[in-house]
């Protein structure tokens, strides 16, 4: 069911290279291949996020997340898998007739805050009461799965700090719930964490960041330990290979700005686990400390269709 800020559109000022028409038209749709930009790409980054093969933060741009999440979709799907947005690809896509982009009315509590400047040094997070949003756009940009600099293309003169504004975003809320996970599969070399109900189909397919040559990803099999939502992170430097030397023990406290985002899924690994990050952009574009990293709003999603003992599978 669509959230009852979301409606038709009916707003029209808009980047010219992110058009309301040609992101929301199911036709004269181009072929969507690597490092193409704009509408096209855009309304398939949705509609795959929709799907629940996420390419990670939407941008409007192709790049390696997006190709791996369309490859992920062509082949649940019994299509050619090119990784690229085909005749066919779009075809099947656009079975999902909803707006690509929709209006929404920002709320009291999207601009309520409180708003804060997050230090870089360990020492100073441990100081912060919580590690909350930056600003109201990095908020939105979280809540619609978008990077903040897209929101603002695709919104100029808005003012997305201001209760009652009526703005354009991505229309990713009104998805059907997942089904309770029965395994999780992460591939190191995709980069990509898929998802696999209690019958063995593939139901959800996200970008991950999976460690590092020196904190590389275990393989083998593995179970979920526990879950825990907007957790507390215990930052201990003899565990990172990249700490100051001088670093001390610290206690960071718990945000979607805190290191490990908004959830931590532990695993029956001693120190590995499943989390988020602050930095959605990044995701399966560097290096982790061997855990597996996903967006926030990924492994929040995650997070509620796994359960204690769910079987993860981690491989090369």
């Amino acid at each position: 069911m669509a959230s009852a800020a979301c409606a038709q559109i009916s707003i029209a000022a808009t980047s010219p290279l992110f058009s309301l028409d040609k992101v929301n038209s199911m036709e004269r749709l181009e072929p969507v291949v690597a490092r193409a930009k704009g509408a096209g790409v855009l309304r398939a980054q949705i509609l795959l996020n929709r799907a629940r093969f996420s390419s990670g933060e939407l941008d409007g741009a192709f790049g390696s997340n997006m190709r791996q999440a369309i490859s992920g979709y062509q082949k649940l799907n019994a299509l050619e898998v090119t990784g690229t947005v085909n005749v066919a690809t779009w075809a099947a896509l656009n079975a999902d007739n909803a707006n690509a982009l929709v209006s929404y009315t920002i709320t009291d509590a999207d601009v309520a805050g409180p708003f804060m400047v997050v230090p870089e040094n360990m020492e100073d997070k441990a100081k912060m009461l919580a590690l909350g949003f930056a600003s109201a756009e990095e908020s939105l940009g979280e809540k619609f799965h978008t990077s903040p600099a897209l929101l603002k293309r695709l919104n100029p003169g808005k003012n997305l700090a201001l209760a009652g504004q009526e703005i354009i975003v991505p229309n990713v809320l009104d998805t059907e719930p997942l089904p309770k996970a029965g395994k999780i599969l992460v591939n190191e070399s995709s980069r990509t964490l898929t998802v696999l109900d209690v019958d063995g189909k593939v139901i959800a397919q996200f970008p991950a960041t999976t460690g590092s040559k020196h904190d590389p990803l275990p393989i083998g099999s593995w179970k979920v330990k526990g879950v825990s939502a907007n957790p507390v992170f215990h930052f201990n430097p003899k565990l990172f290979w990249d700490a100051t030397p001088g670093d001390k023990k610290a206690k960071i406290p718990a945000g979607p700005n805190n290191p490990v985002g908004v959830a931590w899924i532990d695993l029956t690994k001693e120190h590995y686990g499943i989390h988020g990050t602050p930095i959605p952009s990044t995701i399966g574009k560097t290096e982790s400390h061997g855990c597996i990293r996903l967006t926030n709003w990924d492994v929040k999603l995650l997070s509620s269709v796994v359960s204690t003992g769910t079987q993860v599978t981690l491989q090369q």
